[in-house]
């Protein structure tokens, strides 16, 4: 049926419809030029003693993020952030190490891995901006 279809269709419509590889990624993945570097999506933090885990699963407490991550080293303070409401995990955490060669071990050793049945992803945490800072570009709000 996909045949006939390909065939009744105008030239524009049958890369729709063709299963060669060439033609099969046209409207989906658009490839890249050729030489090109892929860059990251975010710049990574510089390092530091303090960690971001995201995707902690909805049941990890933050003794249980304590206790996973000082397996790598010594761990100074470890939360994982709950709704206010539900108390529920909001599916990201901090964990802080006492030297950053510590924090190291600890991402190498736990990034990527699972915990409560999630993979979960640590990095070092950015700083947080001064206050009075906006993180677009908008004006802000209120009369001016």
């Amino acid at each position: 049926m996909a045949t006939r279809a390909a065939v009744a269709a105008p030239r524009v419509l049958r890369r729709f419809f063709c299963s060669n590889s060439a033609s099969s990624t046209f409207p989906f993945v658009p490839t890249p030029p050729a030489g090109a570097v892929p860059t990251p999506a975010r710049p990574t933090a510089e390092p530091n003693t303090n960690l971001f885990v995201s995707g902690l699963s909805k049941r990890t407490t933050t003794e249980k993020l304590r206790e996973e991550f000082s397996k790598f080293g010594e761990v100074v303070h470890a939360r994982v952030v709950t709704d206010r409401v539900s108390g529920y995990s909001k599916g990201f955490g901090f964990v802080q190490y006492a030297t950053i060669e510590e924090a190291g071990k600890g991402i190498e050793g736990m990034d990527g891995k699972f915990l409560d049945g999630w993979v979960i992803f640590a990095e070092y945490a950015r700083p947080r901006p001064p206050p009075g800072h906006l993180n677009n570009n908008s004006p802000p709000f209120g009369r001016q």
